[in-house]
């Protein structure tokens, strides 16, 4: 198994087990979108740990900008138009009561849910930190944490690491951030869910499948061996740690891409576009904070 750390230190190109990474820092690039000459695939929109919430700014998180920030957002891809949006976990940020943070989830709900029709949630620790999960997932209108969709000729994986190690599901302040885990049943689910699929594979997740740190989901490995045993999976996207970083195991990138709600004004702004062609090349164009990826598929 190869590790890569942080993508600072992978320097402007890397060849990782036929896998081609380029590194390129995020910017708006003049309102130019890299993958725009792609005539086929599939477009997603990316977000993640938002920290929504009405209250003043603790350190270098700045809860009520992210409106102001997603909107940005919003606009970019309201203009290149992706097929859908996925926000990576920690949507909002914990509140002190559950009228409190319903509050949060609403406001921020209002403006992410405009955004596209077709749009998935990703549970992250602060989502489900006063919330029950239900709770959550009815406010965002959303039946399951743990699912599978298919579009444009791939299949996508939403994962839920919100578990304690006892097996039992945040919620009402019952967990600490760093016990995630993806309990049996979840991790028998996506083992068959891969087997059913004929189709290439992308992966999101918040807490992280690739470290072995505080941020990491503590049963990651077991993951990470049904991904790779597959041997369908494309890419793994995930937040959490608020900042870029990219590893590639065992051929496998896993990106972690940086949090919204890190800075004050728009220049600290982070979000992204993924085109994915029909051979399996991904183009993650980020813009602000975030970095830019190009994964080469096959030939």
């Amino acid at each position: 198994m190869h590790a890569i750390g942080n993508s600072n230190r992978l320097g402007r190109r890397a060849f990782l087990q036929g896998t081609t990474l380029v590194l390129t820092a995020g910017a708006l690039a003049g309102g130019r979108l890299l993958a725009d000459d792609q005539s086929a695939g599939l477009r997603v929109g990316l977000v993640t740990d938002l920290h929504y919430a009405d209250k003043p700014a603790a350190g270098t998180r700045h809860y009520r900008e992210t409106l102001a920030k997603l909107s940005e957002a919003a606009e970019r891809f309201e203009r290149d138009q992706p097929e859908f949006v996925v926000e990576l976990g920690d949507f909002v940020d914990a509140a002190d009561s559950v009228e409190v943070e319903l509050g949060y989830l609403k406001t921020i709900n209002r403006e992410f849910s405009a955004i596209c029709q077709d749009r998935h949630y990703v549970l992250g620790n602060h989502c489900v930190d006063t919330l029950k999960k239900e709770e959550f997932l009815q406010g965002v209108e959303q039946e399951r944490s743990y699912y599978s969709f298919e579009r444009g000729g791939f299949h996508f994986v939403v994962l839920d690491a919100c578990f304690r190690s006892d097996g039992q599901a945040y919620g009402r302040k019952n967990s600490h951030w760093t016990d995630a885990n993806i309990p049996p049943a979840e991790l028998d689910w996506l083992e068959a869910d891969l087997k059913a699929s004929g189709k290439p594979v992308i992966v999101f997740v918040h807490q992280r499948l690739d470290v072995s740190t505080q941020h990491g989901v503590k049963n990651n490995a077991a993951v990470r061996r049904i991904l790779e045993d597959s041997e369908k999976v494309l890419a793994v996207f995930q937040g959490h740690s608020h900042q870029n970083d990219v590893h590639v195991l065992e051929g496998i990138p896993y990106c972690t891409l940086v949090a919204m709600v890190e800075g004050s004004g728009a220049e600290q702004n982070g979000f992204s576009l993924m085109d994915i062609a029909p051979d399996g090349t991904i183009h993650l164009q980020g813009f602000r904070k975030q970095n830019t990826y190009h994964w080469q598929g096959k030939p």
